[in-house]
């Protein structure tokens, strides 16, 4: 029998589920089907879906790969039970009826295959008719029918061995039982205390796990940070930890599901029987469940606060098409120097050296002024490692004594240096630049970062990026599927320049890919630049639907086109002819053209493909044109006399910039090689549960310096306005 496609299958679930319209739940899933992509959904099907953003339509995508992979498990372990002769109407009717993993695995459970367990030792000793006895309570005193089993060849050697097998069966059997799996599970999950100490080897040592030495608490309550800490130590060996119920609450409840009756001669067996059910194999499989329950829930949460975090930074105001000297600060080597052009090409290189002697300064503050002036520099690009504050201050104090001599001053800006090592080692790295050295790739890749830092960053593995809670420690396919979308999205929201994006940047539009990225460039390097959108058709392997995936996101300025440099998608030029035609103007006349734009009559264009959602949106386009999403550029401003941990003092109120934004609070950057901790509790005035609610990676916030360590060099700063009698 055919399958039926998802939309038809999953849409009511999925749209009781997430609370959707049923219609544009069905739409999104059938134009998902057909290979369309999230951000183009969202961006141009919204009279399909009915307006649902992104967030909704990554939710109902989600949601249906879990439930096609519910439907596959199903599917095998129905075969499975089949194959062994044992699929009855009635178990088949609660398979289908199965809406969780769990729930297939508790009734899959009598018949998985297993290895050689207790139970199947004395199966082999041929102890299973006993056991049935057993579970039937039969009138026979146990000792008696026990007696008949005694064979010392099986390695049965008397009537308690017998009876002792009988009990192994009897209690995987009761282990087995749906209902008291699910409800030992449930009781994990909701009353389990985890508890937590250090490991013998190193309960005298001091280590970064000390705050959960002697640690208790129950599991629902525990933030999902806390959880990930625990488990890394166990990982590490340091601690170890155990979830614990009150297990004599769940030993009647057990016993019920024999039942045990009060006048049964096996009722002494039995009830050992059941306690060694819920000990042995019970309890430890469903605390293992709920661990691993919370894991992957623990594991979403910090993946969501990271793939926040990156969002963040990959939309960060981008400095723009504009001149810029990056230094990559060194010590021993000196520091590397890169000019780079508006659109990001090296056109000089130089090295300065600062702690070489005066001599060897005079004459790197003669090379800085040189290239300023040469170049006419709008910004130099410091990245903040090592000597990153010293060599800040070096170009600050130079631009101080030159500034009038300069037809542009320069801003002087820190920039992150977070993973630009990698880059700079990168495949890529070489391939662009194979005769520079790496610190030359890194001062590049550090300009490049403040003239458009999500043209920049998606060139790195975004786990190399930094902004991050425990991302070794959980699921790396869910991190890497979760980053990957993040990137997608940012990278369609803002656009991507046709002939000057790399062929990274090119591979995260969608439709297009790492492959077709590659030709694209290959023809652009071999043809010219694109003079039109249309021309993409001609790249060998980029077929009609990569062609309308692609589009709308990819601007060409300066085309023969006008509506090339929007988003616009090619299949409403025709409308937006009309709409020129209806105001006796030129559709490049339109473009960019408020006061026209304003007359046109939206109402004139609905017809039954175009709606009020993508007429607002092309209205939008034509009034401005490639419009960047992201906000204005401002530099950081940090103090200049502050440049180490030395020079903090509790009370001092400096601007920083936020690095990174965790469950338990935000990471911020004060100038000083160390980024201080700003607890969730002193985020604000008010109470925050989120930091994610009141701060976000990149922003500038004003903090004041609570507590400095300078042996564990940890910052304490807080948000919350200053005392009045401070």
């Amino acid at each position: 029998m055919a399958v039926a496609p998802t939309a038809t299958r999953h849409q009511a679930l999925i749209s009781s589920a997430l609370a959707l319209p049923a219609q544009a739940v069905a739409a999104a899933l059938r134009l998902l089907e057909e290979g369309a992509t999230v951000p183009f959904i969202a961006r141009y099907r919204k009279e399909a879906t009915e307006g649902l953003d992104e967030v909704q339509l990554r939710a109902i995508d989600e949601r249906r790969q879990q439930l096609d992979a519910l439907d596959a498990r199903r599917a095998a372990i129905e075969k499975e039970i089949d194959g062994q002769g044992k699929l009855t109407d009635a178990l088949a009717k609660k398979l289908r009826a199965a809406t969780t993993r769990a729930e297939l695995e508790d009734l899959y459970a009598p018949f998985k295959p297993r290895r050689r367990t207790r139970a199947t030792i004395a199966r082999e000793r041929g102890l299973e008719p006993l056991a049935l006895q057993m579970w039937r309570q039969d009138r026979e005193q146990p000792e008696r029918a026990a007696r008949a089993f005694i064979n010392p060849k099986r390695e049965v050697p008397d009537v308690d061995a017998a009876l002792a097998g009988a009990r192994d069966i009897c209690a995987e059997r009761l282990a087995d039982e749906a209902t008291l799996r699910a409800r030992l599970r449930e009781a994990y999950v909701q009353h389990g205390q985890l508890q937590v100490k250090k490991t013998k080897a190193h309960r005298e040592e001091r280590t970064k796990f000390d705050d959960y030495a002697a640690f208790s608490g129950r599991v629902k309550d525990m933030p999902s940070h806390r959880l990930l800490a625990i488990a890394r130590g166990e990982n590490e060996g340091v601690l170890q930890a155990k979830l614990e119920i009150d297990l004599a609450r769940h030993q009647r409840f057990a016993a019920s599901r024999v039942p045990v009756r009060n006048d049964s001669p096996w009722r002494r067996q039995l009830e050992a029987m059941v306690e060694d059910a819920l000990k042995r194999l019970l309890a430890p499989s469903a605390q293992s469940e709920c661990r691993s329950s919370l894991k992957r829930d623990a594991d979403a949460a910090a993946v969501d606060v990271f793939a926040k975090n990156l969002r963040q930074l990959l939309l960060a105001p981008p400095f723009g098409e504009r001149v810029v000297l990056a230094i990559d600060p060194g010590q021993r080597t000196g520091c590397k120097c890169a000019v780079l052009d508006k659109t990001g090409k090296p056109v000089a290189f130089a090295t300065l050296f600062l702690v070489q002697g005066e001599a060897k300064q005079r004459e790197a503050r003669a090379t800085l002024e040189a290239l300023l002036s040469k170049h006419r520099v709008e910004a130099v690009a410091v990245g903040n490692g090592t000597h990153g504050r010293e060599t800040e201050r070096f170009v600050k104090d130079t631009l101080k004594e030159t500034g009038t001599k300069l037809e542009v001053t320069p801003v002087c800006v820190s920039v992150s240096e977070s993973g630009a090592s990698i880059y700079s080692a990168s495949e890529d790295a070489r391939r662009e630049f194979p005769d520079l050295d790496l610190t030359l790739r890194g001062a590049i890749s550090i300009g490049r970062r403040l003239q458009d830092p999500l043209a920049e960053l998606v060139k790195l593995d975004p786990k190399t990026i930094g902004v991050g809670q425990y991302q070794h420690d959980v699921d790396q396919g869910l991190l890497a599927r979760r980053l990957s979308e993040v990137v997608e999205s940012c990278v369609n929201q803002v656009g991507v320049e046709l002939n000057t994006a790399s062929a990274r940047l090119l591979s995260h539009v969608c439709g297009i890919g790492p492959k077709l990225a590659e030709r694209i460039v290959e023809h652009r390097d071999g043809c010219g630049p694109f003079e039109t959108r249309q021309q993409l058709r001609a790249v060998k392997g980029l077929g009609p639907k990569a062609y309308e995936q692609a589009a709308g996101f990819l601007r060409i300025r300066g085309g023969k086109q006008p509506l090339d440099e929007s988003a616009v998608h090619p299949e409403r030029y025709a409308l937006v002819q009309r709409m020129a035609k209806d105001l006796n103007v030129r559709v490049e006349q339109l473009v960019g053209r408020q006061a026209l734009v304003e007359r046109i009559d939206a109402s004139r264009y609905r017809d039954a493909n175009v709606g009020d959602y993508t007429l607002a949106d092309i209205i939008a386009e034509l009034q401005k044109p490639g419009r960047d999403p992201r906000a204005h550029f401002e530099a950081p401003r940090f103090k200049d006399d502050v440049s180490t941990l030395s020079d903090l003092k509790p009370g001092m109120e400096l601007e920083g910039v936020v690095t990174n934004v965790t469950a338990f609070g935000a990471f911020v950057d004060v100038g000083v090689h160390q980024d201080g901790l700003c607890h969730v509790s002193q985020l604000a005035d008010r109470f925050v549960r989120d930091p994610a609610e009141v701060v976000h990676v990149g922003q500038t916030l004003r903090v004041r310096v609570l507590e400095v360590d300078p042996h564990r060099k940890r910052i304490s700063l807080s948000a919350k306005q200053a005392p009045r009698n401070q």
